[in-house]
């Protein structure tokens, strides 16, 4: 099979190797699309993420989606969870299994991803798609279930706004999600002008935070208060601290955006004085069914945001272009 491997910053060889071999619980996977994540872009650019460094040959790739190639499910239609959790820690057992310490993750550390054509993987982490989702459909579940635990964890508030820093493919998901879950109004904030336009279609007020009076139009959009919710999705202080400046008083603020230099900044006085509370968003936890049901029943769009498609042999150039931020999700299709 072919396999798509980072060898170092910026190497990325597409090569023949042996495929994989299903142990028991798992079932192989024949990957039919692959999202390119925020993160992988830190792997292909960085050599890394976070603490987290290359030290082998690895392939990239968490959001995944194929068919079962063998077995009594062979020919179902599948999203991959990329996250295997040991199941008995504290941490599982209390019902945290996105903060397993002993956590195996697609494409990340020593667990090869999904840039290659076969993947095994435990049956139980793979989850049954209806034929109304398109293959690139089935990526996207994944960053949409990360844009759901962060909603989550902003404890939605009915009837009130909510407001995305930066609109990327999980900043367009999680202003559709919070819609969902009852938002009235949305104010999206985003430098670039295409993903401008794409979050014109779930949110009220779209702002350039570039532009001459941003700070003014900030305020007209939240009101007097300031919004109830606030999820940033940007990585970078200028955009946690926009996220701050629209919060009301008591409100939380998620941080799912992940820093270049894996650190993180914020106006303290006028954060403290609002007495603001900051999460913290470690993926997902267990929210395919309901990424599933969102897309299915037509209540989230993700396949609009997919703009770019490439062929495993020219993952390189798909690492390129979505390192470029020239569309939304840029997906290789094995």
């Amino acid at each position: 099979m072919k396999a798509a491997r980072l060898h170092g910053v910026g190497d990325l060889r597409v090569d023949d190797e042996a495929p994989p071999s299903a142990r028991a619980g798992e079932v192989m996977v024949r990957v039919t699309a692959v999202g390119l994540c925020g993160s992988d872009l830190h792997w292909f650019t960085e050599g890394g993420i976070g603490d987290a460094t290359l030290t082998r040959p690895l392939v990239l790739g968490h959001e995944l989606g194929g068919t079962i190639a063998e077995g009594p499910r062979a020919g179902q239609r599948v999203a991959v969870d990329p996250a295997v959790p040991c199941g008995t820690c504290e941490l599982c057992v209390e019902g945290h299994p996105n903060l397993c310490p002993q956590v195996r993750f697609a494409g990340h550390g020593a667990t090869d991803g999904g840039l290659r054509e076969l993947v095994a993987w435990p049956e139980h982490r793979v989850h049954a798609v209806p034929d109304s989702l398109s293959d690139a459909d089935v990526a996207m579940l994944e960053p949409l279930g990360v844009a759901i635990h962060a909603v989550d964890l902003s404890h939605p508030h009915v009837g009130g706004t909510v407001v995305v820093v930066g609109c990327g493919p999980i900043g367009l998901c999680a202003l559709q999600v919070a819609r969902a879950a009852g938002a009235t109004r949305a104010v999206a904030v985003e430098p670039l002008a295409h993903r401008r336009e794409a979050a014109a279609r779930w949110a009220d007020v779209v702002l350039d935070p570039r532009a001459d009076g941003f700070e003014a139009e900030l305020r007209d959009a939240v009101g007097p208060l300031g919004a109830h919710t606030v999820i940033e999705c940007a990585g970078n202080d200028d955009a946690v601290a926009i996220s701050v400046e629209a919060a009301r008083p008591g409100a939380t603020v998620v941080l799912a955006g992940i820093p270049d230099d894996d650190h993180t900044a914020f106006p303290a006085a006028h954060a403290r004085r609002k007495g603001l509370t900051f999460r913290m968003v470690r993926r997902m936890k267990d929210v395919y069914p309901r990424a599933i049901a969102l897309v299915a029943g037509g209540h989230v769009d993700v396949r609009s945001l997919v703009t770019h498609t490439f062929a495993l042999d020219d993952a390189a150039k798909a690492f390129e272009v979505a390192t470029a931020r020239e569309g939304l999700k840029v997906v290789v299709a094995p």
